[in-house]
C-alpha cells in the first residue's frame, strides 16, 4: 500500500515531465519541417531557373522569329527580367499571404488552377494507398504464417513482379489488355456523374500505381512477421495454450507492425511520384498531370507551388509516421 501510494503521488509530477518533453519534441520537429520545407524552396527555385530557356524563348521558338525589344517587354511583364533573389523573396511573400501568382500559360491564379485537379489526385492517391496496405500487409502475413508453402512461393512470385515492373509499363499493359478483351480503353474522358462512377474509373490507375508499393510491403511484413514469430515470448504464448490466430494476430503482428508503418508512410509520400506517369497514361486531370506540362512550358508559378505541395505532403507524413511510432510502441520516448 505504501508504494501504491508513493506511484501515485507521484503520477501527476511525471506526467507534467512527460507532457514537457512531448511539447519540447513537436516544437522541434516543426522547425525541422519548416527548415526543410524552405530548402525545397531554395532548390527548386534555382534548379527551374538554371534549366535552359524560359517560358519567353520557348514562345519565340516556336513562333520563328525573335523581336528583342518585344520579347524583353514580355520578360519585364512577367518579371522574369529581375535577379534571382528578388524573384525568389517575392514568391516566398506571396505565399505568405495565400497568393501563387498567375499561370504564365494560361495567365490564371495559380490557386484556381490548381484547385480543381487537387482533389482528383487526392482521391486517386488515397485510394492506391489503400489498395497497397489492404492488399500488402495480409498476404505479407499469410506469406510469414504459411512460410515454405505453395502459398508462401506463389505469394513471393506475385511480390517480386510488382517490384520489377514499373508502374508506366503495368499501366500500358493493362490499356492493351483491355483494348484487346473488351474493345475499350478505361481512360480519363468525361467527370464522372456519381461517386460509383468514380470509383470505378479511378480502380484501375489506382491499382497500376499502388501494386509496387503493396509488393513491397507484403515482402517487409513478411520478413518482419518472420522475425517476431521466432521470438522467446512467441513460443512462451503458444506454451501457454494461446491459439495460433491468437499468437499471429494479437501477438506478432502488433510487435511487427512498426516497421511496416515506415515504409508505408515511406510509399504514401513516394505515390505522388507513381502517379505523374499513370495520371498520363490514364489521361486523369490531376496535378501531377499538370505538373509535366508545366515543367515543359516553363510555368513558373504552377510548378513551383506544385512541388511546395508535395514537399509539405512529404514531410508532413514522416511528422505523423513518427507520432504513429508512440502510440505503437510505448517503449519509445521522445527525447529532450
Amino acid at each position: 500500500m505504501r508504494f501504491r501510494l508513493i506511484a501515485t503521488h507521484f503520477q501527476g509530477p511525471l506526467s507534467f515531465v512527460r507532457g514537457q518533453v512531448l511539447g519540447t519534441y513537436l516544437v522541434k520537429r516543426f522547425f525541422l519541417m519548416l527548415l526543410t520545407l524552405i530548402g525545397m524552396s531554395i532548390i527548386i527555385f534555382v534548379l527551374l531557373r538554371l534549366m535552359p530557356g524560359n517560358i519567353v524563348d520557348i514562345m519565340f521558338d516556336s513562333a520563328g522569329f525573335v523581336d528583342p525589344a518585344e520579347k524583353a517587354e514580355i520578360e519585364k511583364e512577367l518579371g522574369l527580367d529581375r535577379s534571382i533573389p528578388v524573384q525568389y523573396f517575392d514568391w516566398i511573400w506571396g505565399m505568405m499571404h495565400w497568393d501563387l501568382g498567375f499561370s504564365y500559360v494560361s495567365e490564371m491564379p495559380a490557386i484556381e488552377e490548381l484547385g480543381p485537379r487537387i482533389p482528383i489526385t487526392a482521391k486517386l492517391a488515397i485510394m492506391a494507398l489503400g489498395f497497397s496496405v489492404l492488399f500488402g500487409v495480409p498476404l505479407g502475413v499469410i506469406s510469414a504464417v504459411k512460410q515454405d508453402t505453395s502459398l508462401d512461393y506463389t505469394l513471393r512470385v506475385i511480390s517480386l513482379s510488382g517490384l520489377s515492373l514499373p508502374s508506366f509499363w503495368l499501366a500500358l499493359l493493362i490499356l492493351m489488355f483491355s483494348v484487346a478483351v473488351f474493345n475499350d480503353i478505361p481512360i480519363y474522358t468525361d467527370p464522372p456523374e456519381n461517386l460509383m462512377d468514380e470509383l470505378l474509373l479511378f480502380l484501375i490507375p489506382a491499382a497500376a500505381v499502388g501494386f509496387r508499393s503493396s509488393a513491397l510491403i507484403m515482402r517487409l511484413t513478411r520478413s518482419s512477421m518472420l522475425e517476431v514469430l521466432r521470438q522467446d515470448y512467441i513460443r512462451t504464448a503458444r506454451a501457454k495454450g494461446a491459439t495460433e490466430n491468437s499468437v499471429n494476430y494479437s501477438h506478432a503482428l502488433k510487435n511487427a507492425f512498426l516497421p511496416v508503418t515506415t515504409i508505408i508512410g515511406i510509399e504514401a509520400a513516394f505515390l505522388i511520384g507513381g502517379l505523374i506517369i499513370t495520371e498520363t497514361v490514364f489521361n486523369i486531370p490531376g496535378v501531377a498531370h499538370f505538373l509535366v506540362e508545366a515543367i515543359l512550358m516553363r510555368d513558373y508559378p504552377i510548378v513551383q507551388s506544385l512541388v511546395m505541395l508535395i514537399a509539405l505532403i512529404v514531410v508532413t507524413v514522416n511528422f505523423i509516421v513518427d507520432l504513429t511510432y508512440g502510440a505503437l510502441d510505448p517503449r519509445i520516448k521522445y527525447g529532450n
